[in-house]
């Protein structure tokens, strides 16, 4: 028996029809050149269309509140994927209107969800600075709170607010108390991007990604933008970590998302094809190809924070052999002439460095994987003695 194959029923498939449909009139050939060229990684009339259509709020909600079953919402994952729909940014704005649904005053809620559900709005993380790193928990940027109680003046910087420019808000992390211990002195709001003092300035990454460092000078917003307690940022932020890095607890029925970053590593697997067809015919070559093809495997197959590492890990390592096996036309991007797979492995070995720091280092994961499923201590960093 082929346990990997799931027989759909006439109106799945029906569904995953529709789906290939209006993914191929919507994200044309130009939509995604486009996406190459700016590094967004978002169409804002791709995904007005989505909303248009529903599909935002059928992946959004849950199947008992009229959204997709496990089966469609599996067949929705592939198929997005498969059509190279420029993406990344629903995510996000899903993640943060869940945390929003959660613990936010329920006006706030009903000034969101609606746009959030027709794709007219759009949300983004503040949590990086840029003397942080990954340890969030480090937050300086500054939110005081006025006399009357009523609303608050926020001050500070954050890097890697990727989407911000396509947003029209970001959950921010915010250092409320300086003298309290770092995890019990922190407030998250949702700041409308378009207050006065906000300002966003891009900033490309190594694959042509498009992020933003984004800075707050005396930016003014009303009480009711905050999210969860005073000081009580630390309990909302880690459901919504939990959330980026994949390690919620998932349904049980099979069809889920693995881990994240299967996204990225299907593009590899693109690549590898396309390299394949072009590389030379000898037993150097298909050994090389064989190895990495397993590899890939493997990565594809492992679950949760494990397949998080696995996918950046083999990405890192696999890439750089793909460009060799072809020689130095591997190394051409894509649209140039002569590039041997049409710029496949280059734009994987580019892409492989962020996949390892996206939504949290290797080294945070490899550390999570140490303490909560190996039940080690925490790391010690300091000087060896």
């Amino acid at each position: 028996m082929d346990f990997s194959h799931v027989e759909l029923a006439a109106e799945d498939l029906a569904f995953r029809d529709e789906l290939r449909t209006f993914l191929a009139r919507v994200v044309t050939d130009e939509v995604i050149e486009r996406d190459r060229q700016t590094g967004e990684n978002f169409d804002e009339t791709v995904h007005l269309a989505l909303g248009a259509a529903g599909y935002l709020a059928g992946d959004y909600r849950d199947e008992a509140d009229g959204g997709f079953s496990a089966v469609r919402r599996r067949i929705w994952e592939l198929e997005i994927g498969r059509a190279h729909t420029p993406w990344f940014h629903w995510g996000t704005t899903a993640m943060v209107a869940h945390t929003v649904e959660k613990f936010a005053a329920p006006e706030l809620l009903d000034e969101v969800l609606p746009g959030v559900l027709d794709g007219s709005v759009r949300l983004c993380l503040g949590y990086t600075e840029p003397e942080g790193g990954s340890d969030v928990a480090t937050c300086k940027t500054r939110a005081v709170r006025e006399a009357d109680g009523s609303s608050w003046v926020i001050n500070g910087s954050k890097m890697f607010t990727s989407n911000a420019h396509n947003a029209q808000y970001v959950f921010l992390l915010t250092n409320s108390d300086p003298a309290a211990p770092k995890h019990k002195s922190l407030t998250m709001f949702l700041v409308p991007l378009d207050s006065a003092g906000v300002e966003i300035q891009p900033l490309r990454t190594v694959d042509g990604d498009r992020t933003n460092i984004t800075y707050y000078s005396d930016v003014r917003i009303d009480d009711r933008y905050r999210v969860g307690e005073v000081n009580g940022g630390w309990t909302v932020l880690r459901g919504a970590l939990e959330l980026e890095h994949g390690t919620f607890e998932r349904e049980t029925r099979g069809l889920q998302k693995l881990a994240t970053m299967t996204e990225h590593i299907t593009l590899m697997a693109e690549a590898v094809d396309r390299v394949a067809a072009v590389a030379p015919d000898d037993a150097a070559s298909h050994y090389r190809l064989g190895r990495g093809i397993a590899r890939l495997e493997a990565a594809l197959s492992s679950p949760d924070m494990y397949g998080r590492v696995a996918i950046a890990q083999t990405m890192r390592e696999v890439s750089p052999d793909l460009m060799d096996i072809v020689g130095p036309a591997g190394a051409l991007p894509v649209g140039t002439a002569g590039a041997a797979d049409d710029g496949g492995a280059e734009y994987i070995f580019r892409l492989a460095g962020p996949t390892g720091i996206y939504g949290g280092t290797l080294e945070v994961f490899r550390n999570m994987i140490a303490q909560q499923a190996l039940g080690l201590g925490r790391p010690s960093y300091a000087p060896a003695k």
